[in-house]
C-alpha cells in the first residue's frame, strides 16, 4: 500500500489524536460497530458534552464519519472510516521507519485469517433484504471460501436488487442466485453473529437463541439512490466496497479476539 507522506510533525499530531483515552475508546468501538450518540455515551460513562467533543474531533480528522438515522432522524450514528484510519496509520509508521509499514496485502492476511477460523454462522439483515444485506451475504460468502456459513434476511423481504448483483459481479462475485427472504423463515437458527445494516431493521430486530454478538453497521439504502442507471449502479458498488472493507476487518478482528481468549 503506498504510504501517505507526512512532514514536520504531522506524524505525531496523528499519533496524539489516537493517544487520549476517550478518543482510543471511541476508535476501539466503532472498528466494530455504528452507535448513536447516546449509546456512546452509556457505553463510556461520560458526559454528553465530553464525548461529542472528541467524536467531533475524530470527525476533523476524516477518522469518523456520521449521519442521520434513517429510521429516526433525531438520532444521528457514528460510524469509523477504516479505511482512512488504516492510511493513516501506516503512513505514520513508515514516516517513522519503513519496517513499520504494511508487510503483508490485505487480501493475504484476510485469506490466512479465515483459513484459521472455525466455522462461523453469520446474518445480515436489512429492512427489504434486497441489496445491502444480500451484498454483505455474497461478499462474506467469497471471502469465507466455505469456512463460514453466511444467510441475509430482512422483515419486508422484496426480490434481489438486479443492480446489487451487477455491483457484486464487478468484483467478481455472484449473487445471481440468491433470493430475499424473510426473518421467519430463520426461526430457531442460531447464529454467532448478527450485524444489522439497516438502521430501520436495528429498531425491530428480533431475538435469536444461543446469545449471539450484533453489530450495527449504519449503511444508506442504496435502492434509494436517484439518476441515471450508471449513476445509481456507481452507488451499489461504493456500498459494495464499504461492505467488502467492513467485513474484510469484522474477520481480522475475530480471530485477534479468538487469539487473545486463548
Amino acid at each position: 500500500m503506498k504510504s501517505m507522506p507526512f512532514a514536520g510533525d504531522q506524524a505525531p499530531e496523528f499519533f496524539k489524536l489516537l493517544a487520549h483515552t476517550i478518543r482510543w475508546r471511541l476508535l476501539q468501538l466503532l472498528a466494530r460497530s455504528d452507535y448513536n450518540g447516546q449509546e456512546l455515551v452509556r457505553l463510556l460513562s461520560q458526559p454528553q458534552n465530553l464525548v461529542s467533543y472528541h467524536l467531533k474531533l475524530l470527525a476533523e480528522h476524516h477518522l469518523v464519519k456520521e449521519r442521520r438515522s434513517s429510521a429516526d432522524e433525531r438520532s444521528i450514528y457514528y460510524s469509523l472510516d477504516l479505511a482512512t484510519l488504516r492510511t493513516l496509520y501506516f503512513g505514520a509508521g513508515d514516516a517513522l521507519h519503513p519496517l513499520l509499514a504494511a508487510s503483508e496485502t490485505e487480501e493475504i492476511l484476510v485469506r490466512e485469517t479465515v483459513a484459521r477460523l472455525a466455522p462461523l454462522r453469520v446474518l445480515f439483515l436489512c429492512t427489504h433484504n434486497s441489496a445491502r444485506s444480500q451484498m454483505a451475504e455474497g461478499i462474506l460468502r467469497h471471502l469465507g471460501a466455505g469456512h463460514i456459513d453466511v444467510m441475509s434476511a430482512g422483515n419486508h423481504p422484496t426480490t434481489l436488487h438486479t443492480l446489487a448483483v451487477q455491483a457484486c459481479a464487478s468484483m467478481h462475485i455472484d449473487i445471481s442466485q440468491q433470493r430475499a427472504m424473510h426473518l421467519d423463515e430463520l426461526h430457531g437458527l442460531t447464529f454467532d453473529y448478527i450485524i444489522t445494516v439497516c438502521d430501520r431493521v436495528r429498531e425491530s430486530c428480533p431475538t435469536f437463541p444461543g446469545d449471539p454478538e450484533q453489530l450495527h453497521w449504519s449503511f444508506l439504502d442504496p435502492a434509494e439512490a436517484e439518476g441515471s442507471e450508471q449513476e445509481r449502479l456507481a452507488v451499489f458498488e461504493q456500498t459494495c466496497r464499504e461492505l467488502l472493507t467492513r467485513i474484510r476487518y469484522l474477520l481480522l478482528s475475530i480471530e485477534q479476539e479468538h487469539n487473545n481468549a486463548h
